[in-house]
């Protein structure tokens, strides 16, 4: 992605912003513990209430769990843009996020809304789970700054995520998925509906 422009920025001392949004797509029922996962860093992502280590941590654990599900990995795909302002990099971190969230069924189970335990052998177990992760860095990042829709090159990516992390260089940091909560079911329709751009890996 280095260009004339890059070069320019670089030589006037300006700070490069890479912002990224990955989507992966698992299949099977034994993906359904991945959920357990998600949610638990979404609860703390609202308790550290917006601390960078905390969803930094958070982020680390999503990816781990991520590359250790490799085998029900189906689809995948990414998008991103490089950006010499702040401001516009935090305009599109907000833009994705949006976009994000009105994805079906992407807000995360942070409280059960009848107060009663259920019973979780008495619920469907989705067949179908998407991650989205967003993350802004600082710099470069070529493991993210590239097709990421091929097994190799997505576990590079996961990996890289989770190197930024310890790096230090992450500046937002945003996970949604789809379904949010156990018993809801994502069909192989509303994954066409919702998620077009995905692709086989």
């Amino acid at each position: 992605m280095s260009s004339l422009r890059d070069r320019f920025n670089q030589f006037t001392g300006k700070n490069r912003f890479v912002v990224c949004r990955l989507f992966i797509h698992l299949a099977g029922k034994e993906v359904a513990p991945l959920l357990g996962v998600l949610n638990q860093a979404a609860r703390q992502a609202v308790e550290a209430d917006g601390d960078m280590q905390v969803l930094g941590e958070g982020l680390v654990e999503i990816c781990q769990s991520l590359l250790q599900y490799q085998t029900y990995w189906q689809s995948a795909a990414n998008e991103g843009d490089v950006f010499w302002s702040e401001g516009e990099a935090g305009d599109y971190v907000n833009e994705l996020f949006t976009d994000s969230a009105q994805r079906y069924l992407s807000a995360p189970e942070l409280e059960d809304a009848s107060g009663q335990p259920v019973d979780p052998l008495s619920l469907p177990v989705t067949q179908n789970l998407i991650v989205m992760i967003t993350i802004a860095a600082e710099g470069e990042v070529p493991d993210l700054e590239t097709d990421l829709a091929s097994i190799r090159a997505l576990e590079a990516g996961l990996k890289g995520v989770i190197n930024l992390h310890y790096q230090e260089r992450l500046q937002a940091i945003q996970v949604h998925f789809s379904p949010a909560r156990l018993g809801e079911e994502l069909d192989p329709d509303q994954l066409l509906e919702f998620f077009p751009e995905l692709i086989p890996l």
